[in-house]
Parts: C-alpha cells; structure tokens; sequence
C-alpha cells in the first residue's frame, strides 16, 4: 500500500511538472478562464435590446402618437422607423431593418373615445424566433401600462385581469446574474477536460507511454495519478472565478459554502473521467482536441444553458440524463441562488457519482486495452 501511494505521488508530481513547467502552458491554465469570464459576462447576452421597430400608424392622432412615445422611451427599443404603406413595412423586416411592425388603425383613438376595444397589430420577424417572442412581450408590456392608465384616465369600471408579477431569486431579473454563474461551469468544463484529455495522449505522441506502460506502476495507478492533477488545477480556477464572480460582479450568494465545494468537486471529477476516457483511446494531442470539442458542443446545448431541458424534445431529455453538466448546472445555480437544501443536492449528485466512475471504468479498460497493443 505505502509503495502504491509512493508511485502515484511520484506521478502527481510528474503530471504537475508537465503542465506547469512550459510558462506558456501556466499563462494558457490561470489567464484565459479569468479573461473570459470578463469577456463573456460583459459581451455575451440572451437578452433582446436594442430592437428597431417600424411603426405603421393611420391613426396619427394624440393617443396613437402617445403610445409610439412609449416604445423611443423604452430601453429595450432603438430606432422607430415611420413606413407609408404596408408594403414598406413588409420589406423593412423582410431586409431586417425592423425587427417587429406596429401597425395601429386609423380608428384607434375613436375607439378609445368611445371607451371601446382599440387593435394594435404587432408583427414579428418569426426567423428569429426566440427574439421575436422576447420582444412582443416587450410590447405587449408597454400596451398593458398604457392601457392601464387609459383605464384610470376615462374612470373604466370593466372586469379586467390585475397581473401582478413576482421574480423569485434574481428579483430585477438582472442577466449577468444567470450568466456569470453558468460561466462557472461553462470554464470548468473547458479547462478540466481539456486538461484531463491531453494527459495520455500527450504521453503516446512524446513516445514516453511505452516507458510509462512498463514502470512499477499499475493502471489503476496511473489512472489515480492522472486524475488528480487536472482535478486540482480545475477546483481551484472554479473558485477563484466564484469569488470574482461574488466580489466584483457582486452576485450575492445564497447557499452552503460546503456543499458548493462539495458539488463543485464530485461534477469536476465526472467531467475529468470523460477527459481521461477522450485520452485513452486517441494517439495525438490533435485527436483528443477534436474528442474534446465532440463532446463539449452537445454537452453545454444539453445542460439547459442554452433553453430549458422541459422544452426539448423527449429523446434528448433523456439524452441528456447522461449529461453531467446537466447536474453540474443545475447544483450550482440552485446552491448559489436559492440556497438549494442537501436532499436535493445529493439527489443531483449522485447521477454525477454514476457517471464519474462509469467514464473511469470505461477508461481503464480501454487504457489496458491500449498498453497490450
């Protein structure tokens, strides 16, 4: 047992050696995850701003003109173009100068006089599908206030629906929030599997695994050995981008310290499992490179980053069920944002468990398989 331990140390500190002795590589492993997190959080955005709209308005009175105020007053609308016809709106989307048409009836302020239903007709550009959805909300919110003071204005006593909305932990809806914590996983997944899955690789193209497949140690020794490099270099970039994330994004955070690490470590020990696998069975550096981005694409659009998992179709839930990053996301921001309770996250990282050692076995097999050729 004490030589087994000796060995595997000896090879830890091989492994560190090789990934920190090239001041490249300590410049590539500390530099780039910080310089993205920056870069992502401040230049990368799901949300729709700064739309320009056309607004096609018979009417031309008051009240129509009143609610076109509305939209230059709005943060989320830039430009508001002023068509003649509805052929020149038409072509206004068709050539993306507009993202959405406002058309408003030459009876809109009639109606409103008449203290009844005045028509407003959006039209959205459907081949962005996501940003056109996103900014008829916008409009139909604008409306709604708008309506809403007519309402208090003409002393309107109608049944009507009071929508009162309420935003569970991130109460301003701040973007940068959600962004900056996913980031955590996002980086750590580059770094611990690119890490991860150069280690063996590195070895075959150097022509040093033959000299490592005949030394004292066992697989499973080098297997230990290297794991826990990578594992290491990837916990501690993890929290130093939460702590940059927490003290100058001032995100707060919600949960246990404890179980944020805990989870942070048993998600970056499955993901490692899948680097050593991509490792094992590739003979460049090259190959585990382009192993590594098969992997990594349709791991994040499968972790709910992109959209939510309920709204993908049934064959890629279950998919993605195999998707540690899924877990990996879900603890996090649970933990960081809602202060998420044990039982749930014991619950997530157990599937992480399973998975971790599943990808280990599958890469000791194959690495054995790989050192009888």
């Amino acid at each position: 047992m004490q030589g087994s331990l000796t060995r595997i140390k000896a090879l830890i500190k091989k492994e560190f050696l090789t990934i920190f002795k090239d001041p490249k590589n300590r410049a590539l492993i500390i530099m780039p995850p910080i310089l993205q997190l920056f870069v992502f959080a401040q230049a990368i955005t799901l949300e729709v701003r700064n739309i320009d709209i056309s607004v096609l308005d018979f009417c031309s009175t008051k009240s129509s003109r009143e609610l076109v105020s509305r939209f230059y007053n709005s943060n989320w609308f830039r430009k508001v173009y002023y068509p003649q016809t509805i052929e020149e709106l038409k072509e206004d989307i068709d050539l993306k100068k507009s993202q959405l048409g406002i058309i408003i009836h030459n009876d809109f302020e009639k109606k409103i006089n008449q203290r009844k239903t005045a028509a407003v007709l959006v039209i959205a550009d459907g081949r962005q599908t996501n940003s056109a959805s996103i900014a008829s909300n916008y409009i139909s919110q604008i409306i709604a206030v708008y309506n809403s003071e007519l309402e208090k204005k003409y002393n309107l006593k109608s049944a009507k629906i009071d929508i009162i909305t309420r935003n569970w932990f991130n109460p301003n809806i701040e973007y940068k929030w959600f962004l900056t914590v996913s980031l955590i996983v996002m980086l750590a997944l580059v770094l611990s599997l690119l890490l991860s899955s150069l280690s063996i690789a590195r070895e075959r193209e150097l022509g040093t695994f033959s000299q490592l497949s005949v030394s004292p140690l066992s697989n499973d020794e080098i297997l230990v050995g290297k794991t826990i490099p990578p594992l290491i270099v990837a916990f501690i970039s993890s929290i130093i981008i939460t702590l940059i994330i927490a003290f100058v994004f001032k995100v707060p955070f919600s949960g246990s310290i404890f179980l944020y690490l805990t989870a942070t470590f048993i998600s970056l020990f499955s993901i490692i499992g899948i680097g050593l696998f991509i490792s094992s069975i590739s003979y460049t550096q090259q190959q585990a490179i382009l192993g590594v981005f098969a992997f990594q694409t349709p791991a994040v659009l499968l972790s709910g980053f992109v959209s939510p998992i309920e709204d993908m179709p049934l064959f890629f839930q279950y998919i993605s069920a195999l998707n540690p990053l899924r877990y990996y996301m879900l603890i996090i921001k649970g933990i960081y944002f809602k202060a998420m309770d044990v039982k749930t996250v014991v619950e997530n990282l157990i599937p992480l468990i399973i998975i971790a050692f599943l990808a280990l076995f599958i890469a000791r097999l194959t690495f054995k398989l790989k050192t009888s050729e």
